[in-house]
């Protein structure tokens, strides 16, 4: 059997390939093996950041709707990160980047939601087109996008399905980079090492952080970081680590981060 996905590391980054022609469907198996590999980068100490990209012109097409035709069942168990291995992997404490190649489309564009940060290829769209099928985005569309883009663009997208162009997602702020196809892959990577020489106990508290106080009030935000009970925040706070970036910076050195 050809695996769904492929997975390669360099400087402490793992790169999660979608390569599932045509249009790397997602189906349980394919969820279950994205999980596989993001729960590896949750675990290995030596892998700091991922990337998710897809292969040809489809980042990925979301749900295999072939499959379901087969017998897969719309709410079938897609294993404990949820559909795509992502969408409900919420321990997952370091940073993800999906590298969107091309389309991302109703599963797809919620699997490109579930990551920290978009690169895109200008050639890259994204929709929720479920309600054109009958259904609705609830693998993270109706959830996520209302707190990425403003109600109305939002709430268009979803009622309608009408696809975004990367150059407008840039512009909501959904996308972090816009780039030519050819240099997608290295503008990744040069985000993903941006991360890599940053304390890898900060990332994983700014992530918890980000997550546990979003929607909160500010006082109420600040009621939460002085008294939750936020684990990675706390040992970041009592870290080697935290003593040797000030040290470092003022010996003029590179910080030797130990994630301890």
């Amino acid at each position: 059997m050809i695996e769904a996905i492929k997975t390669s590391v360099l400087n402490g980054v793992l790169t999660i390939t979608l390569d599932r022609p045509k249009a790397n469907a997602i189906n349980v198996a394919t969820s279950q093996a994205l999980y596989r590999a993001f729960k590896q980068l949750n675990d290995d100490p030596v892998l700091r950041v991922g990337i998710l990209t897809g292969t040809g012109r489809f980042f990925s097409a979301g749900w295999d709707l072939a499959g379901a035709t087969q017998g897969e069942a719309i709410d079938a168990d897609h294993g404990p990160g949820g559909f795509a291995g992502l969408t409900e992997f919420f321990s997952l404490h370091k940073p993800v980047i999906a590298a969107v190649n091309g389309l991302a489309m109703g599963g797809g564009f919620e699997l490109a939601l579930a990551a920290d940060l978009i690169v895109a290829s200008d050639t890259a769209e994204f929709a929720l087109p479920e309600v054109k099928l009958g259904m609705v985005a609830d693998s993270g569309g109706v959830l996520r996008l209302p707190r990425r883009l403003p109600r109305a663009i939002a709430l268009e997208m979803l009622l309608t399905g009408r696809r975004m162009g990367a150059l407008e997602a840039a512009r909501w702020g959904l996308v972090n980079r816009v780039v030519s196809p050819d240099q997608l892959l290295e503008a990744a990577q040069a985000l993903a090492q941006e991360m890599v020489l940053a304390a890898p106990l900060a990332l994983a508290a700014v992530k918890e952080l980000v997550k546990t106080t979003e929607g909160q009030t500010i006082a109420a935000a600040y009621a939460t970081l002085r008294k939750a009970d936020l684990p990675h925040y706390r040992a970041m706070l009592r870290s080697d680590d935290a003593a040797e970036g000030p040290r470092a910076f003022s010996e003029k050195r590179s910080p030797r981060w130990q994630a301890r």
